[in-house]
């Protein structure tokens, strides 16, 4: 087995003994999409909280479903799909994006235009930064899919590094004083 393959075995262990994820991976599967998963900071979380040993989970500031689906570029498709998440499992701060639309939308957001992306793995290789860049999905056999364009070593070293793929050295500054990350896990180291 190799090292990837060891983290990705990891990931799905931390994933199957963590009631909320098992049960946000069972909502998202419900939705029926081709191209979708669970992603960002929400695996950052279930991860980090996992190897900080929290009994508790820590408070998720929103559960990021991500899909892909260039023949629906209407942001009301989104909202409907967080609708019926929100139908499915209420009380999860569910936060759903159509990676096929992000260029509509993210110059007016954060300043700048940014291409097209061409499917949900090309989406997850821009994230911001490489232990965020990690996607799960519950598979219709049960298993569990993983998305992680740059592996998972970052993710499991607890490291947060810029991925220079789509965030600026200055909004990554700035997006790491509102993370807080040192504060809810000790033990991240930060690169700046």
């Amino acid at each position: 087995m190799s090292a990837q393959e060891a983290l990705a075995a990891r990931l799905r262990a931390i994933a199957r003994a963590t009631p909320w994820c098992m049960q946000a991976l069972h909502a998202v599967a419900q939705l029926g999409l081709p191209h979708c998963c669970i992603g960002a900071g929400a695996v950052r979380t279930l991860v980090w909280d996992a190897l900080h040993g929290y009994a508790q989970p820590s408070a998720l500031s929103d559960v990021d479903v991500a899909y892909f689906d260039a023949h629906d570029m209407l942001a009301q498709s989104e909202v409907r799909l967080r609708q019926r998440l929100e139908t499915v499992l209420p009380g999860v701060p569910w936060e759903v994006c159509n990676q096929a639309r992000v260029h509509l939308w993210f110059e007016d957001y954060f300043g700048y235009a940014v291409p097209p992306l061409l499917s949900l793995d090309d989406a997850i290789a821009t994230w911001p930064e490489f232990a965020t860049s990690v996607g799960i999905w519950l598979q219709p056999d049960g298993g569990i899919g993983i998305i992680a364009p740059h592996g998972l070593d970052d993710l499991f070293d607890m490291v947060v590094r810029r991925n220079p793929a789509r965030i600026s050295a200055d909004g990554y500054a700035q997006r790491v004083a509102s993370k807080d990350y040192a504060a809810r896990w000790p033990r991240v180291a930060i690169i700046v």
